[in-house]
């Protein structure tokens, strides 16, 4: 037996997966002089431009281009991706890689995994919910757009989601506070007894 409860009895649980930073340096730099100075990184010029630079912890994989250009991505917070971007600067210019400047960095992207601990009712969210796409023949969630905070969605009948978009950690919670605040009071929530 399944009842709607009232808004707020069950709080959500999000869950950051992946913080996505870019940075850059501002110079040019030698790829090449890195793959020999850091023999565990990743670099294949002939099938994509960027060397990868992983660190055991934060575990991160960080792209590095020849413009200078960095792309962290695996981390678990911003604080994380900002440190993980450090770090690796720090290690290059230990490795007698000149860097003139410190990195540059701004958050990108945050994903969010989100359990809102009851099951949502897709084909009615689909008619209610502003800015929604439901398809259920070509993807069994719903998609749904937020102007603010900016991000999309995946609203699965489970009540499992993914938020993404979010420049913000605290985007992110608000995004997902204001989403199921939504789905409550429009009744499309059922959590079991």
């Amino acid at each position: 037996m399944s009842t709607v409860t009232t808004q707020n009895q069950v709080k959500p649980t999000v869950s950051i997966q992946n913080v996505v930073a870019s940075a850059s340096i501002d110079q040019r730099i030698d790829l090449d002089l890195i793959t020999k100075r850091f023999p565990d990184t990743e670099y294949h010029r002939e099938q994509f431009p960027g060397l990868v630079f992983r660190l055991k912890s934060p575990r991160t994989a960080t792209l590095i281009f020849s413009s200078g250009k960095m792309v962290c991505t695996g981390a678990k917070s911003e604080e994380l991706a900002i440190r993980a971007v450090k770090t690796v600067v720090q290690k290059l210019r230990k490795g007698r890689i000149k860097i003139k400047k410190d990195a540059v960095i701004v958050i990108q992207n945050i994903v969010a995994s989100v359990d809102l601990g009851g099951k949502i009712h897709l084909e009615m969210a689909a008619r209610t919910l502003p800015r929604s796409m439901y398809e259920p023949e070509q993807f069994p969630g719903l998609i749904h757009r937020m102007f603010d905070p900016k991000t999309v969605t995946l609203i699965f009948a489970s009540g499992k989601l993914v938020c993404t978009g979010a420049k913000k950690e605290a985007d992110v919670y608000k995004a997902v506070h204001n989403l199921h605040s939504l789905l409550e009071e429009k009744k499309l929530m059922n959590y079991e007894i």
